[in-house]
């Protein structure tokens, strides 16, 4: 985080620097921004590993809009339809998220997608609760689960 907090001041004194306050600018004072970070990340501490963490956020966001895409036609789908296809269930996911900002990451991205819902996380924080609207095929749910959080993890470690 705080990479990308100075990575985010850097593009804003590029921007302001420049004098030319547009979008394309702010994108490329924060590609300088990112160059001089992963330059700097060896010198400094508190940046190790900074470099590796936008492509895998990038890589994340593109899995994540296209999961995104597939579970909102699958509601959409459902509900349009007169026959529902849906089966709903609640299951109780194990997590390999363990700090409270991974365990609540995975279960808001989790929320975001349409037809699941996290309802709880257990009291020792190994399981997550989760409603889906599709439980036909539980395994498969929880290898698309287990998955989205193995994404999660490696962009946030």
């Amino acid at each position: 985080m705080i990479g990308l907090f100075w990575n985010v001041l850097l593009a804003i004194a590029w921007v302001v620097l420049s004098g030319s306050v547009t979008a394309m600018n702010l994108l490329a004072g924060f590609c300088f921004g990112y160059i001089a970070l992963m330059v700097l990340q060896n010198q400094v501490p508190a940046l190790k590993g900074y470099s590796r963490r936008i492509p895998r956020l990038v890589a994340f966001l593109a899995f994540f809009l296209k999961e995104l895409v597939k579970s909102n036609l699958r509601v959409a789908y459902d509900v349009a339809t007169p026959v529902w296809h849906m089966k709903p269930g609640v299951i109780a996911f194990p997590l390999q998220a363990r700090t409270d900002m991974e365990i609540m990451f995975v279960s808001s991205v989790i929320s975001l997608t349409p037809g699941t819902l996290s309802l709880d996380v257990s009291d020792d924080r190994r399981v997550l609760f989760i409603h889906a609207m599709f439980l036909q095929d539980e395994e498969q749910l929880r290898n698309d689960l287990r998955e989205l959080e193995r994404r999660i993890l490696k962009v946030m470690r």
